[in-house]
């Protein structure tokens, strides 16, 4: 079945899984379903790389951020390479950016300093962050309440508690094909727990790919297969949470 108004909030078009076929499979992704891509940005190289891919399909859209894991090679300065980006009309966010405390615990304080910052440059820009965060849940919330931005907590890992602490601060929550998994079963005591009005779907292609592909590179394409899950908790249709959150996905990036 063809579903439409498929919306993919968080992607990685620039990654080398797609060097072989990049252009085909975006090419493809239209007659699909699939109505817009964000795909974001790391550090420098990979945001440039997104900006072009924005440029050349329609429906898709880039951020442009330093992600934790990026920030061996850049100090705090280097923020302003970012400002030629975030005047680019196919700019959507600032992002990725964020905490990661499983794979770069020993970075944690400029991994928070450059959080902040680049918080406080969406703020200035009036963009939404897109927000990673992996085993940090305490120091994200901590700085989302003193900073206040908007935006979205992306791969949402964390409870239900801090779900309704997100959606307190009028930020969105992503969900993606971990939420199709044996062992979501947190992902969907979220999606009880949150208003649909808050919800986007992602891929984080070319990872964590749904079932039934789970362990494939992943795509846009594959987004019905979280809607149907999430459906099923909710008692929606498929092509219902598709509708909704595309929606969403709009409004988050005001397009």
């Amino acid at each position: 079945m063809i579903y439409k108004n498929i919306f993919d909030t968080h992607s990685h078009y620039d990654d080398e899984a797609f060097d072989s076929d990049r252009d085909e499979l975006i090419l493809s992704l239209k007659d699909k379903g699939v109505v817009g891509v964000v795909s974001c940005g790391c550090d420098v190289p990979s945001t440039a790389a997104n900006r072009d891919l924005a440029h050349k399909f329609d429906d898709f859209y880039f951020a442009a951020g330093f992600h934790p894991e990026n920030l061996e090679e850049y100090g705090i300065d280097d923020l302003s390479l970012l400002d030629e980006y975030l005047s680019d009309e196919k700019c959507v966010a600032v992002g990725e950016i964020g905490l990661d405390y499983h794979w770069m615990e020993s970075t944690k304080e400029k991994q928070k300093a450059f959080f902040e910052a680049q918080i406080e440059i969406a703020k200035n820009n009036d963009l939404p962050v897109i927000v990673h965060d992996r085993e940090a849940h305490g120091d994200t919330l901590d700085i989302l309440k003193a900073t206040k931005p908007k935006g979205v907590l992306h791969c949402f890992s964390g409870s239900k508690e801090m779900a309704r602490e997100i959606i307190k601060l009028d930020m969105y929550i992503g969900l993606n094909g971990v939420a199709t998994f044996k062992n979501a079963r947190k992902s969907l005591e979220v999606v009880k727990e949150i208003p649909l009005d808050r919800l986007v779907l992602e891929t984080d292609c070319p990872y964590l790919a749904p079932e039934p592909h789970r362990g494939k590179r992943n795509d846009s394409s594959y987004i019905p297969f979280i809607a149907e899950r999430i459906g099923e908790v909710l008692g929606m249709s498929v092509q219902e949470v598709l509708d909704q959150t595309c929606q969403n996905a709009k409004k988050l990036y005001n397009i």
